[in-house]
């Protein structure tokens, strides 16, 4: 059985970016990640200006900076029997669209040769009958014993099971996200644009003069599961059928490759506040954590943050001197550290949920009562200041 100080299950977004700030704290760890390679599907994210603050912490924002162009305000429109309502926000912070591949790449690039192990998927996790440290199983058949387990699995994570965390729940709708490309130039102004017309929400983020990324959400059909990219390009061609003609032919004319179906899930306010995050020296991270719907554009960010605060709270705790396999480090210790992660986590999380919870809802309804009723409560809790949740500070690393 191999012995490892700190395990990080899951190569993307979450998993790569705590193993790079426990790497700037001294502390090495090693990421099992079940592809043979760094995964590039998914298109873009939107980082607003505390997900920017996580990646300048982290030591790659200017490298991103590089390849995203800064957005200056968000439009959301509504369209009913012919009627328009605008929203406006101006972004008078940070706020840009970055490809995922070129974030999961400028995250793998900063690590040390050998942290990511491709091919390693888990099958399951025990704790250690003499140590109660976990132990992880793999498909390969080897073993390993942790000091830290860190899931940064995703919305279907073996380590929240693990944790005994209560399944997640789904939105009743879709989402398909793309990049169109247009060599000529496509004129959108630098602004995130929303529509919600009927049961489609459908949206665009320009990262630079020629490549858009968008996102098309159907809120009411929950039945396709688009077999191959031909397939959920034109399911994505029927949503769009009533909506006007740029929009058609941005998504007529977008890059199918890069096109992903998914079924818009949470992990609902309740748990987030009332979630046991931590069981013995096993924690989540990311999606693992609070898979969030898309309404804020924040699960990427919160993701970037919860990196950030466990390195910094681990590395308090269990610092370099204590050597890769930890082994001067207590189990109390490490519970302690997991502890004022999850302290300093769970109340920021809880805000993201329900915001994000309460837009999903309020844009998902057809019923114009139900709608304000989510408009005055996302009032009542946020302000009028709905954008506050950009400007949030995880803290030096």
């Amino acid at each position: 059985m191999e012995e490892i100080g700190i395990v990080i299950v899951g190569g993307g977004i979450a998993g790569l970016a705590t193993s790079l700030a426990l790497h700037r704290k001294g502390i090495k760890s090693v990421v099992l990640e079940r592809a043979e390679k760094v995964r590039s599907e998914g298109a873009g994210i939107g980082t607003l200006t505390n997900g920017w603050r996580a990646l300048d912490q982290l030591g790659v924002g200017d490298r991103l900076r590089l390849t995203s162009r800064l957005i200056h305000k968000a439009r959301t429109m509504l369209i009913e029997n012919g009627k328009k309502q605008e929203f406006v926000s101006i972004l008078v912070d940070e706020a840009r669209c970055i490809k995922r591949n070129d974030l999961v790449e400028a995250l793998a690039d900063a690590l040390p040769e050998e942290t990511i192990r491709f091919g390693s998927q888990i099958v399951s996790i025990e704790e250690d009958k003499s140590t109660s440290f976990p132990v992880v199983h793999l498909t390969n058949g080897n073993t390993i014993k942790a000091k830290v387990l860190i899931g940064c699995d995703g919305a279907n994570s073996i380590v929240s099971d693990y944790l005994q965390l209560n399944p997640k729940k789904a939105f009743a709708c879709r989402a398909v996200r793309g990049f169109t490309n247009y060599p000529n130039g496509h004129g959108f102004p630098q602004e995130v644009l929303r529509i919600k017309q009927g049961n489609i929400l459908i949206g665009r983020l320009p990262l630079n003069d020629n490549l858009v990324f968008w996102f098309l959400v159907h809120m009411q059909d929950n039945n396709h599961n688009g077999k191959d990219q031909e397939s959920i390009a034109n399911l994505c061609l029927k949503w769009a059928e009533d909506l006007s003609e740029d929009w058609k032919e941005m998504v007529k004319i977008c890059d199918v490759e890069s096109l992903t179906l998914t079924h818009l899930r949470y992990r609902a306010p309740s748990e987030i506040m009332f979630g046991k995050f931590r069981r013995g020296t096993v924690t989540v991270a990311g999606d693992a954590m609070h898979v969030m719907g898309p309404f804020l554009a924040q699960g990427g960010s919160a993701a970037l943050e919860d990196a950030v605060v466990l390195a910094r709270c681990l590395a308090r705790k269990v610092g370099p001197g204590h050597g890769d396999l930890l082994k001067d480090c207590s189990m109390k210790n490490i519970e302690e550290a997991i502890d004022e992660y999850v302290e300093e986590r769970r109340m920021r999380l809880l805000g993201l949920s329900v915001q994000t919870y309460l837009t999903g809802r309020s844009l998902q309804t057809s019923s114009k009562v139900v709608r304000l009723m989510f408009i005055a409560l996302l009032l009542l809790l946020f302000g009028r200041d709905q954008i506050r949740h950009t400007r949030y500070d995880c803290g030096r690393l």
